[in-house]
């Protein structure tokens, strides 16, 4: 009862600006802002808050009043419960004009910067069918639509493959049809899920940690090659083959048909041994004639056309010449520095994931490139004065940080070396302005621009180049 009454009603309030984290704004009554989950500027609803803190409150829309002219319908049936396109509802020149307004925001409120005349952010030619990999997790007890749960209807098979609701980690929706990726992803995704239950294999139930079935992964690339990657939780051997030989027999497109064992807590795959079933343990992603080897724990930026225009940018606000030192910091499997090594002298990476090293070696010396280096380390301790006595001075650095952006030791040694230019693509334009603040005794921001990498979500990349002030 106390919780119930802490909930406040806001009669015919209008949505004002989109937030953080693809939540929109409106004003309370008394002045505090509201930040409402399933609303689009320029709707007028009456909200019932949630939560309720010092100096905000959140809520969600329960009744429309007036619609906004930003709104379109939403493509996906599963749009409001599926977590994964939480914009789907507004018009995507709408999309690109809030996520430039963050980026903007970020810099100035929290990097304290002064912004040099803002690039238009660069939209995805494809807002939907764009990710070249879906990951997807199976439950023996999917979660239930309001309607269903109200309804008289006995819902005898709870069999599920698809997503996790957002903040319930146990709870699958189940899935029969996905923008996100072309085909044959959601066919792949469908005969999995038949040909399990046709078997009477057991879909895996996350609270009791028991059933055979656990994830499936699917990766597609612009070479035409095809992955798919079948989690199990524990070796039946008689199943497990029957499930892959129906997949391979079904789809003969599928060049990497592989599989994993994993008995323990969690599904991630990194810490597993992956066993090629059929196939190549990899495919190929092919970017401006490079070809890069992708295995089924490589990272690799997850829309391959955007990536692509993404490096363009990184390597035109580099400005190289040909007779550059060029330090990839964060270089993973080092597509961007073999992108910008054909306009270098010499590229050095830098990445803490070993399995991402060789993966950037083997790439490497798969396309001939005879100019770059790579070095794996925890970049606090690994990027230092040693480092650069041993590899040389930069005179261009490239950093591409986690969402967390840059430890302060790693912004310390970037003050110490002075580096000509330092080029920071983001992820998270938030801590990027954090670390612009730490960088702005020694460098400008010149050219800022962001990459839409993700259509019909909240997310967004920003690159930015910072160049020496002038003493």
């Amino acid at each position: 009862m106390g919780k119930n009454r802490r909930k406040k009603i806001f009669e015919d309030v209008e949505i004002v600006d989109a937030g953080a984290k693809g939540k929109s704004i409106a004003f309370a009554p008394d002045g505090k802002v509201v930040f409402v989950n399933n609303a689009v500027p320029g709707d007028v609803c009456t909200i019932q808050t949630t939560k309720k803190r010092k100096s905000y409150y959140e809520g969600s829309a329960i009744l429309f009043s007036k619609y906004s002219e930003k709104r379109v319908d939403p493509k996906c049936e599963y749009f409001g419960t599926c977590g994964g396109c939480k914009w789907q509802f507004m018009d995507y020149s709408h999309q690109l004009y809030y996520k430039q307004k963050e980026v903007e925001n970020n810099l100035i409120r929290i990097g304290k910067i002064e912004l040099p005349e803002i690039v238009p952010i660069l939209g995805s030619k494809k807002q939907y069918f764009y990710r070249n990999k879906m990951e997807f997790s199976f439950s023996n007890s999917k979660w239930l639509t309001l309607d269903q749960i109200k309804s008289d209807e006995i819902i005898e098979n709870r069999n599920a493959l698809g997503f996790h609701i957002p903040g319930m980690w146990d709870k699958i929706l189940d899935i029969d049809s996905c923008f996100l990726q072309r085909d044959p992803s959601n066919a792949i995704r469908n005969f999995v899920k038949n040909k399990a239950e046709e078997l009477n294999l057991t879909f895996f139930n996350n609270r009791h940690k028991e059933g055979l079935l656990r994830t499936l992964m699917l990766r597609t690339s612009s070479t035409g090659d095809l992955m798919v990657l079948l989690q199990f939780f524990y070796e039946d051997q008689t199943n497990r083959e029957l499930l892959l030989n129906a997949v391979s027999a079904k789809f003969p497109e599928i060049t990497s048909l592989q599989y994993v064992i994993n008995s323990k807590g969690n599904d991630t795959i990194y810490d597993q041994d992956v066993i090629c079933y059929r196939g190549n343990d990899h495919i190929f992603e092919e970017m401006e004639g490079l070809r890069f080897k992708i295995n089924a724990k490589s990272f690799y930026q997850t829309n391959s056309e955007q990536a692509f225009e993404l490096y363009k940018i990184t390597r035109e606000f580099a400005g190289l010449t040909g007779n550059e030192i060029v330090f990839d910091l964060y270089t993973g499997t080092g597509t961007i520095a073999q992108f910008v090594s054909k306009k270098a002298k010499k590229v050095i990476g830098i990445e803490s994931v070993p399995e991402a090293i060789e993966a950037a070696k083997e790439n490497a010396q798969f396309n001939n490139i005879e100019n770059t280096e790579f070095f794996v380390g925890d970049m606090k301790k690994v990027f230092n004065d040693n480092f650069i006595n041993q590899h040389g001075t930069p005179d261009v650095i490239i950093t591409d940080p986690p969402r967390d952006g840059m430890h302060k030791d790693v912004i310390k040694q970037l003050l110490k070396i002075s580096a000509d230019k330092i080029i920071y693509v983001s992820c998270n334009s938030a801590t990027q302005a954090r670390d612009l603040e730490l960088l702005d005794v020694d460098y400008i921001v010149s050219k800022s621009q962001a990459v839409d990498m993700f259509p019909q979500t909240f997310h967004v990349e920003n690159v930015v180049l910072l160049e020496k002030r002038s003493i």
